[in-house]
């Protein structure tokens, strides 16, 4: 391959990743060209761009998912490469071969390779050529229902039903019980269709209690293949990840050149050019290949951050025809790091997606220790369009436990409001016992239920008390709050007011510069400041640093990792029935999939009712109680807002 010089850059991708390829872009000198939908006419990646083209509706398949759009605006550009980023367009060989067509550099591997892993069943053939250690299954593709659970009969339960084409816990499902297989099949044939365009389907047995370890792998177009170091990616919830580290603790030097060298036979198996990841089960010192990934990862940042190699950069320069830089030999490994995924979701409402605006958003300072990759800012909303993830927060260190300790205080200090969020469960988890010991099995989080999203009762209070004096040190320069008011104050009396939080009771006196805050029968002295949004408060002689944001009818303080709540009484008056859990009611803005139940059935307290989509992933609603299921709210395929009502089920009483 010929070597030549990249100039003009095109990222068909959205977000952190489009920001993060465009950052090393124009490092390298390149002209860089953003692409965007309705809903990301003002995003950051539209802002960082040299030039910015729209392509169309808000919805992906309207937009960046349609390659005739965006190799036409490459064309109008006159951009020379193109970089997928991942998801998307980043695994389709068609789109690989459309730019191979158009003389337009494609910034990842061939078309042919990207066929040869698009297929987990054909991936699984060409592994077990390579001599690549695979997890007992079926793969072929026959795929009648009956066919297949009577493979999956054959195989044993659990048995696990897995979309061939695609990841990231799409099409995915774990079946315990022969006769809850043709059911968990139809909802991941139906996740697969939406996702990828494809419901073919593969079956494995489930590995028990299985590490998630997967390996970096690099290749030109010169015959060389290297691998730089492994991934722990292993705590994941609903089979997406949440917290990754580089390297993979507790694997012994000859298991990770193992790993790293059945990685490059795989990656030489599809004569693979540019950046990939290897992904295998480990269970002791076993591995299994699951799948490869043709295409960066999101988890990409801990591998550069312990090897010292901007992948991006390796990616750009391999596409113009390069060697790579580093022979196997030349890649050393340095400290230890970590990822954390910061996502718009509810972790206490089984991590249930949210959207909306971020009303304040604020962040550890960076520096070699602390990275921050992201696609939003302060004002910007998180749309129900796309993957809620708000940024990622990457540390390294020398060692693990230095690098986890700087995971820890990180995340305290990553303050965000406008929507839920789940800093605090990150918090939770790096600070876990079983955690800090190494890195645990797949089912970890699964497995802790309620521990890693409880609350810490003393920061609650504190926040509490923070909230408190916020909203009095607001009043101070209200002409009409009672701190102005002589009306209702007894003479030599300290002025004192009731805070409406709807959540607790809670009394302010004032005392000169002090406020003596009241909450469930103890008092707290108080004295500070509030500014644009910072405070710096001594309780009881204790310093505290929280941030604080008024909404019109509630207040926001973020304390440490804990994101607090509170909404007034006098503004958002909730009655008895009307803060009652709807669980036929859509839980966020989605599309409706299917209807389970006939309309006059008679349906039992918590049967399966309605599917919904939403932000990729499928969710299932109940009957909140026994009765006859009346009618749907919403035909399939009609598009619902957050809230929505979508069936009706009347109580078994009124038909008596």
């Amino acid at each position: 391959m010929t070597t030549h010089v990249l100039q003009k850059i095109l990222i068909a991708n959205r977000g952190e990743i489009a920001c993060r390829i465009m950052r090393t872009a124009k490092q390298m000198g390149l002209t860089t060209v953003a692409v965007y939908s309705d809903a990301d006419k003002n995003a950051q990646h539209v802002k960082l761009a040299d030039e910015a083209y729209h392509i169309g509706p808000a919805p992906s398949k309207d937009s960046y998912l349609v390659s005739e759009k965006i190799l036409a605006v490459a064309k109008r550009a006159g951009a020379d490469c193109i970089h997928p980023g991942y998801g998307f367009l980043s695994e389709n060989s068609d789109f690989a071969k459309a730019c191979e067509n158009n003389n337009i550099a494609f910034i990842g591997p061939p078309a042919s390779s990207i066929e040869a892993m698009g297929s987990k069943t054909r991936a699984k053939e060409i592994m077990a050529k390579a001599n690549v250690p695979l997890v007992p299954g079926y793969y072929g593709d026959k795929q009648e229902p009956e066919f297949l659970q009577s493979e999956a009969d054959k195989i044993g339960y659990p048995v696990l039903i897995k979309a061939a084409f695609g990841g990231g816990g799409k099409g995915m499902r774990v079946v315990d019980k022969p006769q809850n297989f043709i059911s968990a099949l139809e909802g991941a044939q139906r996740e697969a269709s939406a996702g990828f365009g494809n419901d073919l389907v593969l079956l494995e047995r489930y590995v028990n209690k299985p590490r998630h370890v997967e390996v970096q792998v690099f290749a030109d177009n010169h015959g060389n293949c290297v691998y730089l170091g492994d991934r722990d990616c292993s705590l994941q919830r609903r089979h997406q990840k949440v917290i990754e580290e580089a390297p993979a603790p507790g694997l012994s030097d000859a298991l990770r050149k193992q790993m790293g060298e059945a990685a490059v036979r795989c990656a030489q198996a599809i004569n693979y050019r540019g950046a990939g990841t290897v992904e295998f089960l480990l269970c002791g010192d076993e591995f299994f290949f699951m799948e490869m990934n043709t295409r960066l990862q999101v988890e990409h940042p801990v591998t550069e951050m312990v090897t010292g190699v901007d992948l991006v950069q390796w990616q750009i320069n391999v596409a113009a025809g390069m060697p790579l830089p580093l022979t196997q030999a030349d890649i050393q490994l340095h400290g230890h790091s970590f990822e954390a995924r910061i996502y718009a979701e509810d972790p206490s409402n089984d991590f249930i997606p949210c959207s909306g605006y971020l009303d304040s958003l604020y962040i550890p300072v960076q520096s070699e220790y602390v990275r921050i990759d992201t696609g939003i800012a302060q004002g910007d909303e998180i749309s129900p369009f796309y993957d809620p993830m708000i940024a990622k927060l990457i540390v390294h260190d020398d060692n693990r436990t230095a690098a986890l300790k700087r995971l820890s205080d990180a995340l305290e200090q990553f303050h965000l409001a406008g929507f839920s969020c789940n800093v605090s469960f990150l918090h939770n988890l790096a600070n876990h016992d079983t955690f800090r010991q190494g890195a645990p099995d797949t089912h970890f989080i699964e497995q802790q239920g309620e521990q890693l999203v409880s609350v810490n009762e003393q920061q609650h209070t504190i926040a509490t008390v923070i909230a408190a004096f916020s909203y009095a040190n607001g009043l101070a320069g209200d002409s009409t709050s009672p701190w102005q008011l002589l009306s209702g104050f007894m003479l030599n009396s300290p002025a004192t007011i009731k805070v409406p939080f709807a959540e607790c009771e809670i009394t302010v006196h004032k005392v000169q510069n002090d406020y003596l805050i009241s909450l469930n029968d103890i008092v707290y002295t108080t004295s500070g400041n509030e500014c644009n949004g910072l405070i710096e408060l001594f309780i009881n002689g204790e310093k505290h640093i929280a941030h604080a944001h008024r909404h019109p009818d509630a207040l926001t303080v973020i304390y440490k990792s804990l994101q607090l709540k509170l909404n007034m009484v006098d503004k958002h008056y909730i009655s008895a029935h009307e803060g009652d859990a709807l669980p036929l009611a859509a839980p966020l803005n989605g599309t409706v999939v299917k209807h389970l139940v006939a309309v006059g059935s008679t349906i039992s307290k918590g049967d399966a009712v309605v599917i919904i989509e939403a932000m990729k992933m499928e969710y299932t609603l109940n009957a909140p109680h026994d009765g006859v299921l009346q009618s749907y709210c919403f035909a399939e395929g009609e598009l619902v807002s957050h809230g929505a009502l979508l069936a009706i089920v009347s109580n078994e009483d009124d038909h008596e």
